[in-house]
């Protein structure tokens, strides 16, 4: 059974979206100052979600497991979050050392999320 369905990347489109609405809500009243990362946010669960979603439905082999989805899941929610919450802070003009925890702890579930599923298509040749 595979975790990646035509509903799953309905989601990840979904979160895009509204992501993307949010982001240009934001930076509609934050009186002309714009940011990168509040304007990039969307593209977090396009490019980590839906499109692994997508091609995963075209290829003839089925990949991932549960939890390789759970913490691909939880690394686009985590890359997403850090990205809108660096757009606030821009916006507001101020910085936090601490907002580098996001991409370190979002590209470390990605690996790992890769290397699960990697795993799973050598076990099952």
């Amino acid at each position: 059974m595979t975790l990646y369905t035509s509903d799953t990347k309905t989601k990840y489109l979904i979160a895009s979206a509204v992501i993307l609405i949010c982001s240009l809500v934001y930076e509609h009243f934050s009186h002309g100052v714009y940011s990168v990362f509040m304007l990039g946010a969307f593209l977090v669960p396009l490019l980590g979600g839906a499109i692994p979603c997508l091609l995963n439905e075209r290829s003839s082999k089925r990949i991932g497991n549960r939890s390789a989805t759970i913490l691909q899941f939880a690394s686009v929610a985590t890359l997403t979050v850090g990205s809108f919450m660096q757009g606030v802070l821009e916006i507001y003009g101020t910085t936090n050392r601490l907002m580098v925890i996001y991409p370190i702890v979002g590209v470390a579930l990605a690996i790992a999320a890769i290397c699960m599923s990697v795993k799973k298509i050598s076990a099952s040749s």
